[in-house]
């Protein structure tokens, strides 16, 4: 049914399982995994003195390699279970992560995006956001989300 999954990673355990679940699925019907890992600009940081503007190349530099690196690691750990898989770094500069989670998964055509979620509930949730759910409500290709340990 699917051929092509689209997966959101970013290093967390709910992220891992996540992968592992779209893995399973992927060996399952014989498709091919994209993993997706988005940067997000951070151009100031809260300090004891107040706001300090950091320089945002380097930073973002510095986002990118950590990025790569996630990206290249999981990237081997699917290849070593006989998955096909392609990897894709997307940055974005003050945008929603789920928006640009669900925009790359569609750029590659995929038929299925699976990614980790929290499952965070009301103050949590509008505190901290989640970039699962706006992929699922940005997304035009049927979403799986995957519920982390609690």
């Amino acid at each position: 049914m699917y051929k092509r999954i689209a997966v959101a990673v970013d290093g967390s355990k709910t992220s891992d399982k996540a992968l592992r679940e779209a893995v399973g699925l992927a060996g399952e019907m014989g498709a091919t995994i994209l993993l997706i890992h988005v940067c997000e600009e951070m151009p100031a940081m809260w300090e004891p003195g107040g706001i300090s503007m950091m320089p945002s190349q380097e930073i973002m530099r510095a986002i990118a390699a950590a990025g790569e690196a996630l990206l290249e690691n999981r990237k081997a750990r699917v290849a070593g279970q006989g998955v096909p898989v392609e990897a894709r770094l997307a940055e974005t500069f003050g945008g929603r992560v789920g928006v640009v989670l669900a925009e790359e998964a569609q750029k590659w055509n995929a038929d299925l995006l699976v990614a980790g979620t929290h499952g965070r509930k009301g103050v949590d949730r509008i505190l901290m956001g989640s970039a699962a759910d706006g992929a699922a409500r940005a997304a035009t290709m049927p979403v799986l989300l995957v519920r982390g340990e609690n």
